[in-house]
């Protein structure tokens, strides 16, 4: 007897399915984020329009491609727990990865960005995940904020405190709110209240020491009265 090979749907894992396709897709992206670059040399600086249009797709498809990370390890999480790798890294040279990855939109909003963070400064973390994390939250201040944005990385209490601060006009109330709510009983909802500050928890505590756990927080005011955010990790 033959198998049948066309399984009825409902014996189809699609959580599988849907993870396979988030891969397949963020791969796809990774390759027009390089074509995008490529073609922001070749044109010219005095053509304005086309410079902004290249760095708005630029933009967005970095925003998806980082959106399709996170789904992939949301999926990971639910087969297990989130799986961290951690190892030294040097977060001056993490912070200048992240900064060389929305370089192009940087430019475009011509934002100037502080980076505060000592060369010697290394840390135990998952590099990929914490990058994940600390590119989400520069990408959100160059939407948000209107000019200026400072990164600091340094050592307190024994963690490293990462803070991405912009002079836009701060988090609204509600998400404040969202940031401190307990991650089991964390609803997603549209807007700058959904996956992002979720998944960012979630990173932030994977990483423990001890009796210890990483964290977020979010704020209003800062070096530029816009909004604060802070990750902590032990």
């Amino acid at each position: 007897m033959t198998e049948n090979p066309n399984p009825p749907l409902h014996n189809i894992d699609f959580s599988s399915v849907l993870a396979a396709a988030v891969h397949d897709m963020k791969n796809s992206l990774c390759l027009l984020i390089q074509s995008i670059e490529q073609l922001s040399e070749t044109l010219e600086e005095h053509n304005p329009q086309a410079n902004a249009q290249v760095a708005s797709v630029h933009y967005e498809a970095t925003r998806l491609n980082t959106s399709l990370m996170q789904l992939l390890s949301l999926y990971r999480t639910q087969l297990d727990n989130l799986p961290v790798a951690v190892d030294e890294c040097f977060i001056a040279d993490l912070l200048e990865d992240v900064m060389g990855a929305v370089q192009l939109y940087k430019q475009h909003k011509a934002f100037s960005v502080q980076i505060n963070c000592d060369e010697q400064l290394s840390w135990y973390l998952d590099k990929e995940l914490v990058y994940m994390l600390i590119n989400d939250a520069i990408i959100n201040a160059l939407r948000y904020g209107k000019q200026y944005i400072t990164v600091s990385a340094f050592v307190k209490d024994e963690e490293l405190v990462i803070k991405v601060e912009d002079d836009g006009e701060g988090y609204p109330p509600h998400m404040l709110k969202q940031s401190q709510t307990k991650l089991a009983e964390f609803t997603l909802s549209q807007g700058r209240t959904g996956l992002g500050i979720f998944f960012a928890r979630l990173i932030a505590g994977a990483h423990t020491r001890g009796q210890k756990q990483g964290s977020i927080s979010l704020s209003n005011g800062g070096a530029y009265s816009g909004s604060v955010f802070e990750v902590k990790i032990p």
